[in-house]
């Protein structure tokens, strides 16, 4: 999961405007759940489906799941997942849903079905430790978002109340940046397409914030940034095995760069001390060789691309050990 700007991207006039089908459907959700006998039935929530909401997204997020960085075309259609459910809330009988968000494209995102349905799932069983991985049994758990919306502050019921009240332990890319809550598990050795909850020094002093903001934070938001980190994991299910598998290739392919790398550099340093030009010559080609490999390792972290968050902070885990 990467930070992204929705600002980037116009609202769909579909979805917004005194006139769209966006307020007209609003209106008509007013009616319906104002109506005892009407809201027994689920409302038919129609306008965020439309191809122009579709095409939005699709361009605002790369073609790529929200929340896991898959591109979702390569298995299936997209799902245009409702941040806070639209219909119901998990654990929460009486609650009627977010119906009032339902049109809202503050409240769209797109979703691979993994990471938007609860389905059952292999994922790795939390009794390995890290270090065992390789060798991990797995478990099967049911992930993926569906109505669940956990929280840790006052809960929205009605349209006139206040959402901002809530506080999410859900992240949500357009508004968080995941890098203060998520981080993958690097390993040169073992590389493991896991993602964990982030982690700082404990206490209450202040500590450095690694992520994209350069902020100070105190240990306890770093502990509450961890917590956030750890649900959206579980809920969207971003340790399934399918898609460890998938994110364990790219590291393993950054591998085998990092490794070339150095073995090019290393018998380009051995020619360079050569006496003879065009040996030394060789040299400065194996050296070019070299830029056009890290331009390739660069454009994998760029936004288009999938999973490039964990390749960003590959790179950065490289740049710090060329650096020591």
């Amino acid at each position: 999961m990467r930070k992204v700007d929705r600002n980037t991207i116009d609202p769909p006039s579909y979805l917004t405007g005194p006139d769209s089908r966006g307020r007209e459907e609003l209106e008509k959700a007013r009616s319906h759940v104002s109506n005892a006998a009407l809201r027994k039935k689920a409302f038919p929530f129609k306008v965020y489906k439309n191809d122009g909401v579709k095409t939005a997204l699709h361009a605002l997020f790369h073609g790529k799941c929200a929340y896991c960085e898959s591109y979702y075309q390569a298995q299936a259609p997209v799902d245009v997942e409702h941040f806070r459910p639209k219909a119901a809330v998990e654990g929460e009988d009486d609650h009627p849903g977010y119906w009032w968000l339902a049109m809202n494209w503050e409240n769209l995102l797109p979703s691979c079905i993994d990471c938007n349905r609860r389905r059952r799932q292999e994922i790795p069983s939390p009794r390995v430790s890290l270090s065992d991985l390789h060798e991990a049994e797995m478990a099967t758990r049911s992930t993926g978002k569906g109505p669940a919306f956990p929280i840790a502050g006052t809960r929205a019921v009605t349209e006139a109340d206040s959402i901002e009240r809530e506080a999410p332990y859900l992240l949500d890319p357009c508004r968080d940046d995941p890098a203060e809550h998520l981080e993958f598990y690097i390993n040169h050795d073992r590389p493991i397409g896991l993602v964990l909850p982030k982690t700082l020094s404990g206490g209450t002093e202040a500590v450095p914030d690694t992520g994209n903001t350069g902020a100070i934070v105190s240990g306890a938001q770093a502990r509450k940034n961890a917590v956030r980190g750890a649900v959206s994991i579980q809920v969207y299910g971003l340790n399934r095995l399918g898609l460890v598998q998938e994110r364990t290739r790219i590291l393993r392919h950054l591998e085998f760069l990092r490794h070339l790398i150095a073995e090019i550099d290393k018998t380009s340093r051995q020619l360079a001390r050569s006496r003879t030009a065009k040996v030394r010559a060789a040299a400065i080609k194996l050296d070019n060789l070299i830029e056009l490999i890290i331009a390739e390792i660069a454009a994998m972290a760029e936004p288009d691309q999938p999973y490039s968050a964990m390749v960003r902070q590959w790179i950065d885990a490289f740049k710090q050990e060329l650096a020591t």
